[in-house]
């Protein structure tokens, strides 16, 4: 397994604090699968690159980002904030690059495409959050860029949406995502291969 990268995206407090509009309710399963495969990256030596969501305070680089979501009292992710710190239990590789996003798309106006190349990536393994919004685009963006995605379905998360639970909601991105942008997998039927 070379020319393979693993891409963590957003696994942020935000996800796990109480208090949040967005806290998944099983986090902490999640980001035990997250830090499997980041055990699994570091002992073979393999590329890890950590991938935040931040926003100015003033929300001046969230373009459209909040434009469908209602009124909103504040910016979400702002730099600086608890919400936007990375979950305690997170696994920090030391020296690991850190992406640094502001949309969605862990691509969109940032170097991680400069990234993947210099470091001759060809495969991407996409964990973090939210399922069905960041890591959804990023596996996207990345099929399209002619990257092969390896999609870790528990070790994402989302919270409820609506009427959609989080099982529905990761159902649905799977479903479409297996049908022609990645390979949809549990954290442990990777680590067997």
């Amino acid at each position: 397994m070379k020319n393979i990268a693993l891409l963590v995206i957003d696994a942020q407090k935000v996800y796990s604090l109480n208090h949040s509009r967005l806290k998944v309710n099983n986090s902490e399963s999640v980001i035990k699968n997250i830090n499997k495969i980041i055990k699994y990256f570091e002992n073979k030596n393999l590329p890890i690159v950590y991938i935040r969501h931040l926003h100015n305070p003033d929300g001046s680089d969230a373009g459209r980002m909040y434009d469908f979501n209602g009124k909103t009292s504040k910016i979400g992710f702002r730099k600086g904030s608890l919400e936007a710190e990375y979950i305690d239990d997170l696994i920090i590789i030391k020296n690991a690059p850190e992406i640094i996003k502001n949309r969605y798309n862990s691509f969109l106006n940032t170097n991680l495409a400069d990234l993947l190349n210099k470091l001759k990536v060809n495969q991407v393994v996409i964990v973090g959050f939210m399922t069905n919004f960041c890591c959804e685009s990023t596996a996207r963006e990345a099929h399209d860029r002619d990257y092969y995605v390896d999609f870790i379905i528990d070790a994402t998360g989302t919270p409820n949406l609506g009427m959609l639970d989080q099982a529905q909601i990761k159902l649905a991105s799977a479903q479409t995502l297996s049908a022609g942008y990645a390979r949809i997998l549990k954290t442990e039927e990777f680590l067997k291969k």
